[in-house]
């Protein structure tokens, strides 16, 4: 489906503090509108869900539709009240999931 997504957030913050969290995953995103060469539809296949949890508590998610771009960038902030994990999701049309973890560490 994708390569391997970036993700972007601070390695550490203050408890309550809010961090900002920007991710990209590489994919065509194709609409299913467009036609090949051949004059053949080409097959819709995009991610269409997105979702961010941490510590397994949910932050974020969203529903993507065709008319997002290719390589869709995703921008959120998230408050931070203890260290832990973020778990990143993307779920393509054909049910397949990229997922991706980072870290995030108490300041003293």
């Amino acid at each position: 489906m994708a390569d391997k997504p970036r993700i972007k957030l601070p390695k550490e913050a203050k408890k309550g503090e809010i961090i900002q969290i920007k991710t990209l995953v590489s994919h065509l995103m194709e609409s299913g509108q467009r036609k090949d060469a051949q004059g053949k539809p080409i097959p819709r296949k995009i991610i269409n869900k997105f979702s961010c949890e941490f510590n397994s508590k949910p932050v974020f998610s969203c529903a993507l539709e065709p008319a997002i771009s290719a390589n869709p960038y995703i921008q959120f902030d998230a408050r931070i009240d203890e260290e832990g994990t973020f778990r990143f999701a993307w779920t393509d049309d054909d049910g397949s999931v990229v997922t991706a973890e980072e870290k995030i560490a108490l300041k003293a």
